[in-house]
């Protein structure tokens, strides 16, 4: 029974197949690497190099990622944002409004946050205008480890289906959904055991619109005004007084062990938002109060704050604020005010080609004193994590561009803070060789280790608007500091990208790693069908 309602609203998700209605502003990552990220789209005509895209996170629109060359159907990037980038993980253009979620369950703070501005939410609503539109995606990656260690060879299927319906037969009634697969050949019995060891749902929802300015959602879904939270199964209710929303969730928190639907997990809350647009910019501030329960006992109050501007040209500010409001020692429970999580960021754009950036986190470990009650003494260990980041980005030419990104973050308890440097420097359209090359560098410090990262890469289309490749290489030295051993790595890759239809791709993408006594080899493959 407790699995009746997604189900029902999976089937009525894909009852609309047929009805589809594709995009252009988006893509998705075909490729990464810690220099490159490659991303695919339908067509790249409305973008340029210098351009900014965009992840999604808790919510939030992330500036992301820094565009160094096009193809008619791919985008070489260069990341900005301090995060690890996934296969078949969805891009955004600066021009998108969105509501897809991304696969992702564990959510870090990243640079530069821009808040999402829900589509649903902004259409109006008027019988006349309401228009229904139907886009989504269908994919089937296979990853293949090959190597001759002890562990041996591996292959891990994953299978996506995204899809993003709004007013649904031109009504009200509009519904997402987000569903990845994943297995192992050789665990199988983990998926028989258990479907939410492979099968993770990471949005399932229903909206609807009972006017402009009051709307309910019931399902699966990450409110952007509540990006700390995560996702919420359950009620989500929203109402709209000019430039403030205040709104209503009650429902439960997904599984922490597998993300499947856990009734025990109960949590609600409230919070009020406030919005400011002018022709220069806009400002967002939202506050939230939320309570988690664990069987009936509150396993964790807190109350979130973040705000974002754009009002002052050329500079974007992000700040987020963390507190918690409960505690539990010795079975005895009191009120606190205990700062959890800090974050704050700044971005700005001195002239057309030159960019800077710097951001700041403060995190402690959150405690749940109900879910994880067997550890709470090694989180009761309040010492924060604290870090720095900082970047800059120029293009002294139409097809040179250069930049510098460092960090810093430290905990008392570390023998030592982890440092790294990294610097690039691309061209596109090298002479005679038409192609787009990349020479980078890479130094790191951690508690425990040291090491340096040198590249080199090119990128070509190899068949305008049909097919891009590219080819990689890297050394990568590591000193380890408690045995005083070394690692020492060459890795090579090559990346195909094939446009078989308009909406239809096919990637490929291989990499070798080789070291002293041991080889390793990545096959990844992947097939997207866009609707």
């Amino acid at each position: 029974m407790k699995y009746l309602i997604p189900i029902l609203l999976l089937i009525s998700c894909y009852s609309l197949l047929g009805q589809a209605v594709g995009e252009h502003d988006e893509g998705t990552v075909s490729y990464a690497t810690s220099q490159n990220v490659y991303v695919k789209f339908s067509s790249t005509k409305n973008m340029a190099a210098g351009d900014t895209l965009f992840l999604r996170q808790a919510g939030v629109l992330v500036p992301a990622l820094v565009v160094t060359n096009l193809s008619s159907i791919s985008a070489v990037c260069r990341p900005i944002a301090d995060v690890k980038f996934t296969i078949s993980e969805i891009i955004y253009t600066k021009t998108k409004a969105v509501t897809a979620p991304v696969d992702q369950v564990v959510i870090t703070p990243t640079p530069m946050p821009i808040v999402e501005v829900d589509t649903i939410t902004q259409e109006k609503t008027d019988t006349k205008t309401r228009k229904q539109k139907i886009s989504g995606r269908v994919g089937i990656s296979s990853y293949t480890n090959f190597s001759n260690t002890p562990g041996g060879n591996s292959q891990r299927m994953r299978y996506t289906f995204s899809l993003n319906a709004r007013n649904i037969s031109n009504s009200r009634l509009s519904a997402e959904t987000y569903l990845s697969f994943v297995h192992r050949s050789d665990h199988w019995d983990d998926v028989q055991k258990d479907v939410f060891n492979g099968l993770k749902i990471y949005a399932l929802a229903l909206n609807y619109q009972f006017s402009d300015k009051v709307q309910l959602w019931l399902g699966r879904k990450i409110n952007s005004k509540l990006s700390s939270v995560g996702a919420i199964d359950g009620l989500q209710y929203e109402m709209k007084f000019n430039a403030f929303t205040i709104g209503f969730v009650a429902g439960s928190r997904p599984d922490y062990k597998n993300y499947s639907f856990n009734a025990s997990l109960l949590q609600f809350g409230g919070y009020l938002s406030h919005e400011y647009k002018t022709d220069k910019g806009n400002m967002q501030s939202s506050f939230a109060i939320m309570e988690q329960k664990n069987s009936g006992i509150t396993d964790r109050r807190f109350a979130y704050f973040q705000h974002s501007n754009t009002l002052l040209k050329n500079v974007y500010l992000f700040g987020s604020v963390e507190v918690d409001l409960y505690k539990m020692v010795n079975e005895v429970q009191s009120s606190t005010f205990n700062l959890s999580n800090l974050y704050l960021s700044v971005r700005y754009r001195v002239v057309k080609q030159l960019s800077l950036s710097l951001s700041y986190s403060n995190r402690q470990n959150v405690i749940y004193y109900e879910t994880y009650k067997d550890i709470v003494e090694r989180l009761l260990d309040t010492d924060a994590m604290q870090g720095y980041l900082f970047q800059v980005n120029y293009r002294p030419g139409k097809n040179i561009f250069m930049g510098v990104k460092t960090g810093y973050r430290f905990r008392k308890q570390d023998p030592r803070p982890t440092k790294n440097l990294y610097g690039y420097v691309t061209m596109n359209r090298v002479p005679g060789l038409n192609v787009s090359a990349t020479v980078s560098a890479t130094l790191l410090e951690t508690a425990y280790m040291s090491g340096k990262i040198y590249s080199i890469g090119i990128n070509r289309e190899l068949v305008p608007g049909k097919l891009d490749g590219g080819l990689n290489y890297r050394f990568v030295d590591y000193k380890f500091l408690s045995s005083e051993s070394s690692l020492v790595q060459n890795m090579a890759e090559l990346n195909l990208t094939w446009r078989i239809f308009k909406k239809t791709y096919f990637s490929f993408n291989f990499e070798g790693t080789f070291e002293k006594d041991y080889k390793f080899q990545r096959l990844y493959i992947n097939l997207t069908q866009r609707f």
